[in-house]
């Protein structure tokens, strides 16, 4: 096995204030790319309402986050994951808190909420797509995507 694949994280939780739009966004988008290699999930500090923008952004890539149900911490029966990736400065302070009693690396990727664009609902829809494409880029990095043939 190649020592790029060997040393990526088998288990990724993407975090943040509410688990309505980036976190599941970041999960939707490692399962859609890596699902057959690695355990995703997400949760928020709080419950969220699914956001139908959310979904609209991420159909256009071909990963479906529609029943996705929004859910916090308290909500997860394991915390064994590997890596904690965290989307927003709450989130970060919590995942830091679980650092105190379980083995867990944590990375913080500051993410835009962009629930707070106004304005036409393309415009708005822009604003989901940034995000998306951000998260996809990110995550590539992270997981050392290559695509076929470059390798």
């Amino acid at each position: 096995m190649k020592a790029w694949v060997k040393d990526r994280p088998q288990s990724i939780l993407f975090a943040c204030s509410q688990n309505a739009v980036r976190s599941p966004m970041a999960e939707g988008l490692g399962k859609h790319y890596f699902g057959k290699e690695i355990f995703f999930a997400s949760a928020g500090l709080r419950q969220g309402e699914p956001d139908g923008f959310a979904i609209a952004a991420m159909e256009e890539l071909g990963a479906d986050i529609s029943k996705h149900k929004p859910h916090t911490f308290e909500d997860l029966d394991d915390l064994a994951f590997d890596l904690i990736v965290t989307l927003s400065p709450e989130a970060h302070h919590r995942a830091l808190e679980l650092t105190r009693t379980l083995a867990i690396d944590v990375l913080y990727w500051p993410t835009i909420d962009p629930t707070a664009v106004e304005g036409s609902r393309e415009r708005r829809l822009e604003a989901y797509r940034a995000v998306r494409d951000g998260l996809l880029d990110r995550i590539e990095k992270l997981l050392d995507y290559r695509p076929m043939g470059s390798v």
